[in-house]
């Protein structure tokens, strides 16, 4: 044959375009990453609420979510038929399982504590076996139905692009969006109820090839219901839950993107609860905002510049503000809910004496270590009132570092002052922070303080001068007096001094020193 006749090959067909179950494949992958990091954090964010430390809460059930990822990817190779209805059976259990988790861990909490732990890293296990099923199964659904459209190097790109942008988009919106307006029961059915969709979608795209079709539509019908019902319901539960765990009725709950608060009050008085973690008693948080404050305040002498880290209730405000010569007060808190609802609930402006309204004080709400390093000035006084070093997050603003930066901001006859845990209880603790304050260069005085809520409560006062007794406080105090400050200064046997290390970024020895010395008491 002459080659010249013969003529180039013919060029292949192009592919087919994309097809409508292949998208509604692919905006499965996006809703199905979405929900199964929601299900993570969700799970996340409840252990470090319900057992603290969120740290090694999030760090263990991301650990564990992801090995039960591996381990239901492995499974996925043992499905060998009709694999449309097995993923249409593992999205409603997703569904079901993840959407119910939050409520379901809230009640357990309420009904049997003891076994909260074995029941969160169970769920965490199944609902990420569950997910870890998902995508090999969305993948070879995709090979099988678009073999034409996918070599093996385009499949894997196009799912776990959309894998990875829906786990993008819910890392996002998690904190900022959907916990605070719907809560994290809210939050963990309107995701089952999105998986639930899905299955859906999958019934009705795939409806020629599922066998038992109308089973497969009532169980659809079925977890819709229940996920509805828990959406519908999750105000009530969360209600019920806080009230069985808080003795005294609650009069206010929220979630912000920081913590959970919760407002109680009986005829004894009213709490706040961060995490549920007691931060005051009206009964008797006089004594500590007195103690906190008046020490370093009277101490100075004329403190016209004045800040506060922390104290978003704005009762340390308060005690500050019984100071005429002071000019204004910066008070830098990183939940602006706190801010506000002390600020415009009648109960609580009470008790702080309605101190976020004044003229005086301004109001920055921002990360107290970040405002540090961007914002010039010095201060008179510095009052430091964090809550206490239970997880990395807050043992950073107990560190060398943190503590360089106050040193820089403080005028040189200027005292900061650092609510200090329990010198009693946590003795160790407290005198790490007394030994890190040094380590940034300032002097130390400690003292402690009876609060019936706390018990022993220590304060650490840090200044580049000698600390000075006042010879004059406020008119009108109820705890602190003249004759009775060299008491708090006066530390017994079971409270001195003891050697503890430097608490650094690097190291944060201060959070695991806290947790074993107060988990002793819990034990």
């Amino acid at each position: 044959m002459n080659d010249a006749a013969v003529g180039p090959p013919a060029p292949s067909p192009p592919p087919p375009g994309i097809r409508p179950a292949e998208v509604a494949l692919l905006a499965s992958v996006f809703v199905v990453a979405a929900c199964g990091l929601v299900y993570e954090l969700a799970a996340g964010t409840l252990a470090s609420y319900l057992l603290g430390d969120s740290i090694l809460q999030f760090s263990t059930i991301i650990g564990s979510y992801l090995f039960a990822m591996g381990i239901g990817s492995y499974l996925s190779r043992f499905f060998e038929r009709q694999i449309i209805a097995h993923f249409l059976r593992i999205e409603l259990l997703v569904g079901l399982v993840g959407g119910l988790m939050p409520l379901a861990l809230f009640a357990l909490q309420t009904l049997a504590a003891p076994s909260f732990r074995f029941a969160l890293y169970a769920l965490v296990l199944l609902v990420g076996t569950l997910v870890g099923l998902e995508i090999p199964l969305v993948m070879r659904i995709l090979k099988r139905h678009f073999r034409e459209r996918y070599a093996l190097k385009d499949l894997v790109s196009q799912v776990l692009t959309f894998d990875y942008l829906g786990a993008l988009v819910v890392a996002i919106a998690f904190p900022l969006l959907f916990v605070p307006q719907l809560g994290l029961i809210r939050t963990g059915a309107f995701f089952g109820l999105l998986n639930a969709a899905v299955a859906v979608w999958a019934l009705w795209l795939f409806k020629g090839e599922l066998r038992r079709w109308s089973l497969h539509a009532l169980a659809c019908g079925g977890v819709i219901v229940a996920l509805l019902a828990a959406f519908a319901g999750a105000e009530r539960v969360s209600s019920w839950a806080e009230d069985r765990f808080y003795a005294d009725r609650i009069v206010y709950s929220a979630s912000s993107a920081y913590q959970r608060i919760v407002v109680t009050s009986s005829s004894v008085g009213v709490r706040l609860f961060l995490n549920g973690n007691l931060q005051f008693h009206s009964r008797d948080e006089y004594r500590y905002h007195e103690a906190l404050v008046h020490p370093a305040m009277a101490g100075h002498g004329a403190p016209r510049q004045v800040l506060v880290l922390g104290g978003g209730d704005g009762m340390a405000a308060r005690e500050i503000l019984k100071y005429p010569g002071v000019e204004q007060v910066t008070l830098v808190e990183l939940d602006p809910h706190m801010t506000t609802l002390f600020a415009q609930s009648p109960m609580l402006r009470a008790l702080n004496g309605d101190s976020l309204q004044s003229p005086k004080l301004r109001i920055v709400n921002a990360d107290a270590f970040a405002w540090l390093e961007q914002t010039p000035g010095a201060f008179d006084v510095i009052v430091i009132d964090f809550p206490d070093p239970t997880n990395f997050s807050i043992g950073k603003l107990y560190t060398t570092g943190f503590y360089r930066l106050v040193e820089q901001h403080l005028n040189a006859s200027g005292y900061a002052v650092v609510q200090t845990t329990s010198p009693l209880i946590a003795r160790k603790s407290f005198w790490t922070v007394a030994t890190t304050l040094e380590a940034a260069g300032l002097q130390v005085t400690p003292y402690h303080a009876h609060v019936p809520s706390f018990g022993e409560w220590g304060f650490i006062l840090a200044s580049r001068r000698p600390y000075r007794m006042p010879t004059q406080l406020p008119e009108g105090l109820r705890f602190v007096s003249l004759s009775g400050l060299p008491a708090l200064f006066d530390f017994p046997i079971d409270m001195a001094r003891v050697p503890a290390d430097v608490n650094r970024l690097s190291n944060q020895v201060l959070v695991q020193t806290f947790e074993e010395e107060w988990g002793k008491v819990h034990q």
